[in-house]
């Protein structure tokens, strides 16, 4: 028996993917995507007509509906390999917007529903900021199934579980990279492996609470960096694992046993927590590092469809200046270009909008966005 096939009985494998082809020789029972999976799999000769498809099909709708499309067109054929259920994620520039990310979540189901799938087959991926766990709670009272992404810090873990989402996806190579950079020359990689893994020590602390309190959210491990970090995570409920990380697990016989046990975190010796917003200071700083790496793919993507609508009509059409507004009220304009013309523009971005900013990845509330700070006039996204 290799490493993947013991895994499976002690988790279920979830496999983090656009590349859906890769799907059948792992068998996973459930599949993860985001636009940065997306973006990469439409870049491979086997995918691109996915989007010129779409492109074709729907070229006169807003970009940000195209986009969505795409993704559900990718959910679809995922769904027609795996029995389980897709995570499709809501766009990562809405994370700090509760009526916003609604609206996207209920389009992204409703499309879904328009291909004949069932709601239950999907989960609708939303960063876990006080906002998005809003938008959760609310949309899981609506019986739309929520996975809770970019989740560093356990007052983030008791937050879902307090508005009762279906299930959260801790990054445990997010948090591992976080430690490891604040540690800088004095980290010592193999006294912190393993089970000494900040990362799988922080899905450790979540399981266990879970587990003693009967909290029903499902826990994903997420975001792994090395096989050494789902070994020591088997047990948890879900394991969502990139292709590269399957195939090293299904190559190895190593004995892979249980790491994680429910029945005996429900006899551990612990007390309740209560969380509040004050305590998220160190899960912001993570969050923020993720929010920013997720946050540009969606740009991207547009791109990619700006592009591929200038091929589609033979080259009529230029490739798209990308301008939709603004979804925070207090972050003006309240139009302007998705992007970059220029280094400086691109890395004074805020980080709600992806937009300019006088402050490198400024917090929305006193954004003062400036397309024009760098001299530039803002032009596709990068």
């Amino acid at each position: 028996m290799n490493q993947l096939e013991a895994l499976k009985q002690h988790s279920t494998v979830v496999a983090d993917t656009g590349d859906f082809l890769q799907l059948a020789q792992f068998q996973p029972q459930d599949a993860t995507t985001n636009p940065s999976l997306i973006l990469k799999s439409v870049q491979k000769p086997d995918y691109a007509p996915l989007l010129t498809q779409t492109v074709a099909r729907f070229g006169g709708r807003p970009s940000d509906e195209i986009v969505d499309r795409l993704l559900v067109r990718f959910g679809c054929e995922i769904l027609a390999i795996v029995p389980g259920r897709v995570s499709t994620e809501v766009d990562a520039r809405l994370s700090f917007d509760t009526a916003a990310t609604i609206a996207r979540a209920e389009r992204l189901m409703a499309l879904y529903q328009a291909e004949g799938v069932p709601s239950d087959r999907v989960l609708i991926k939303i960063a876990a900021t006080w906002e998005g766990i809003e938008a959760a709670a609310q949309l899981e009272r609506r019986g739309i199934r929520t996975n809770l992404t970019l989740l560093f810090a356990f007052c983030q873990a008791l937050a879902c579980a307090q508005a009762r989402v279906q299930l959260i996806s801790p990054f445990v190579g997010r948090i591992y990279d976080w430690h490891k950079k604040q540690a800088g020359s004095q980290w010592d990689e193999a006294a912190r492996a393993g089970e000494h893994d900040p990362g799988v020590q922080s899905v450790r602390r979540i399981f266990e609470y879970y587990k003693r309190f009967g909290i029903g959210t499902e826990i994903m491990g997420a975001s792994f960096r090395n096989c050494g970090q789902i070994v020591a995570l088997a047990g948890c409920d879900l394991l969502t694992i990139s292709p590269e990380l399957l195939a090293q697990l299904a190559a190895s016989t190593d004995a892979l046993p249980r790491a994680l046990d429910a029945d005996a975190a429900r006899e551990l010796d612990l007390q309740p927590v209560q969380h509040d917003q004050d305590q998220l200071s160190l899960g912001a700083q993570r969050r923020r590092h993720g929010e920013r790496k997720t946050g540009r793919r969606h740009p991207r993507l547009l791109r990619r469809f700006g592009a591929a609508r200038a091929t589609d009509c033979g080259g009529a059409l230029k490739p798209l200046h990308l301008k939709q507004p603004c979804p925070i009220p207090f972050c003006p304009p309240k139009s302007a270009a998705v992007g970059n013309a220029c280094k400086r523009w691109r890395n004074n971005l805020c980080r709600i909008c992806a937009r300019c900013c006088s402050s490198r990845m400024r917090a929305a509330p006193t954004c003062s966005c400036k397309p024009a700070a760098c001299g530039s006039t803002p032009g596709a996204s990068a």
